[in-house]
C-alpha cells in the first residue's frame, strides 16, 4: 500500500481536530468547565487522549477555540442564509442577534467562555478566533466604517461587554433589552435581523412589545 500523500494527512488532521473542538462545545455546554476533562473530550470525539495535547496545550485554549469556531459558524450562516444580502446595514444587524442569539441558547457555554477570557491568559490566539475576526472586520467595512482599525475592535467589545451582561449571575440583562440598545447605538431597523429567543411565543410578543417601544417610544401596558 502506497503511504497518504500530505494533502491526505493534512485532511485527517483537520477532520481530527474538528472532531475534538465539536466534542468540547459539546461537553462543557453540557456539564460546565469544570466537569469536563480532556479526557471526556477525547472519548466523544472518538480519538485518543495524547492526540488532545497534540494539537492544545490545554484545556482552557481547547475550549476558546472550540467557542470560538462556534462563533465563527454561527456569524458565518447568519450572514449568508437567505434571502442573501449584501446591505452593510442588514449583515451588522445579522451579526448582533447570532452572537446575542449564543448568549440566549447557549448560556452555560458561553458563561464558562467569558469566565475563560478573565483568567490569567486571557484572550487566546488560535485559526478559530481569526476567522471569526475576519468576518466581523468585513462586516464591519460593509456597515460603512472609515476606520475598520479602530471600528472593528470597538464592536468586538461591545458585543462581548452584551453578552458577558446576559449572563452575570443573579442580575442579567434580558436579551431583547440589549439588542435594542446595540440598534439604536448603530442606527439600524428592529426589523433587521432575526431577534434571538423570537421564535417561542413569549419571546416574540416580548420582541413585539420592544419593537413598539423601539420605534414609538411608547411602552405595553
Amino acid at each position: 500500500m502506497s503511504p497518504r500523500s500530505a494533502s491526505v494527512n493534512e485532511e485527517l488532521r483537520r477532520r481530527s481536530r474538528e472532531r475534538l473542538l465539536q466534542a468540547a462545545v459539546e461537553l462543557v455546554d453540557e456539564r460546565g468547565f469544570d466537569a469536563t476533562t480532556l479526557s471526556d473530550i477525547a472519548d466523544r470525539a472518538g480519538s485518543a487522549r495524547g492526540l488532545v495535547s497534540y494539537y492544545f496545550p490545554g484545556k482552557r485554549q481547547l475550549v476558546q477555540s472550540a467557542v470560538h469556531r462556534l462563533m465563527h459558524r454561527t456569524l458565518e450562516e447568519a450572514l449568508e442564509r437567505e434571502p442573501h444580502t449584501e446591505d452593510g446595514r442588514e449583515r451588522l444587524a445579522r451579526a448582533i442577534d447570532a452572537i446575542l442569539g449564543l448568549a440566549h441558547d447557549r448560556p452555560v457555554l458561553m458563561r464558562q467562555h467569558m469566565a475563560g477570557l478573565l483568567q490569567a491568559e486571557g484572550f487566546v490566539q488560535c485559526p478559530e478566533q481569526r476567522r471569526l475576526s475576519e468576518l466581523l472586520s468585513d462586516t464591519v467595512a460593509r456597515y460603512g466604517s472609515a476606520d475598520v482599525t479602530a471600528d472593528y475592535p470597538m464592536l468586538r467589545a461591545t458585543l462581548m461587554g452584551a453578552v458577558f451582561a446576559a449572563l452575570v449571575p443573579g442580575v442579567p440583562m434580558p436579551v431583547p433589552a440589549l439588542r435594542a440598545e446595540l440598534f439604536e447605538r448603530y442606527r439600524l431597523d428592529w426589523e433587521l435581523g432575526t431577534p434571538p429567543g423570537s421564535g417561542t411565543e413569549a419571546g416574540a410578543a416580548r420582541c413585539e412589545d420592544l419593537s413598539r417601544f423601539f420605534a414609538t417610544g411608547e411602552r405595553a401596558e
